[in-house]
């Protein structure tokens, strides 16, 4: 009987110049992969305690906001390990900060081409996507309709859907990470299951920016409003109208002026505000209710 390992693997997310990033390090192995490690049994007192201990030692980042996000048990999921691997996939959000050797920040859409709507429907789906779905549906009812809702032209976009597009294209062999997969091999791969757990977080994310105000752990402390939807825009992949958003940002109550403003942005100055802490003592679900995408 294989012996049963458990580990604890980060999928770390930060914002910078609207660019949604993920925190990867080098084992070696030829993918890079997340934040990842044992759990020690004796010294984590809590499995979050364990996690930050983790990446603490593997990327020099000492994380805030960690949540659990799912645990992961395929068999065969680990690149590097004998024993049967059961991985608990946690999510914690940041703002980019220096790394130590051998952890870099990488574009969280150079994992998921397809999932950055936010100038426009992405070519890769149409003259890649779409013709290599359709011949792996052929005959098949069930995966027609699962292609149709996930990549279909004709649909709305569901931003939320990472996980099942990504898990749609490792079934029909189109990720370098499923086993015999040919070309093309979409997007950037990484080590074991871990572009699943990516998926899953980001999945996370995006509905959950619908009900709690996550997006303000990715903030600094004061920011502009404008600076606050392309943030938001960047996780979501899609463009939002200026005049929805903000009518949500006034009615959520979320926000309140600091009382200062930038010219940092060009132009005329533009006002400063901060994140209202206390409105999560207030309301049960300080939701962050997105308005309808913009459309191009």
């Amino acid at each position: 009987m294989r012996p049963l390992s458990v580990t604890l693997d980060a999928v770390i997310v930060a914002v910078t110049d609207d660019v949604p990033r993920v925190l990867l390090v080098d084992r070696g192995t030829g993918r890079p992969a997340l934040p990842s490690g044992p759990l020690d049994p004796d010294g984590d007192g809590t499995l979050t305690l364990g996690l930050r201990r983790l990446v603490a030692e593997q990327t020099g980042i000492e994380v805030t906001y960690v949540e659990q996000l799912y645990t992961f048990g395929d068999a065969g999921r680990s690149d590097v390990s004998d024993s049967r691997d059961l991985g608990i996939g946690y999510v914690a959000l940041t703002s980019e900060a220096t790394t130590t050797s051998g952890a870099l920040w990488a574009d969280a859409y150079a994992l998921f081409p397809w999932e950055d709507h936010r100038d426009g429907f992405p070519a890769v789906i149409s003259e890649v996507v779409a013709p290599a779905l359709d011949r792996w549906v052929g005959a098949s009812s069930s995966r027609r309709a699962r292609r149709h809702i996930e990549f279909g032209v004709d649909v709305a976009w569901d931003p939320i859907r990472v996980l099942e597009r990504y898990e749609l294209l490792y079934e029909a062999g189109l990720v370098e990470e499923a086993s015999g997969s040919e070309s093309p091999r979409l997007g950037m791969a990484l080590a074991g299951d871990h572009r699943r757990i990516v998926a899953t977080a980001l999945g996370r994310l995006r509905g959950k920016l619908t009900y709690r105000p996550v997006i303000f752990e990715v903030m600094p402390d004061v920011f502009t409003l404008t600076h606050l939807q392309t943030t938001v825009e960047a996780i979501v992949g899609i463009r939002l109208h200026k005049q929805n958003f903000r009518r949500v940002v006034d009615r959520g109550e979320l926000v309140e002026p600091t009382g200062e403003s930038t010219t940092a942005t060009g132009g005329r100055p533009a006002e400063l505000f901060r994140f209202r802490s206390d409105v999560v003592a207030q309301r049960p679900r300080p939701g962050f209710p997105l308005p309808r995408p913009k459309q191009m």
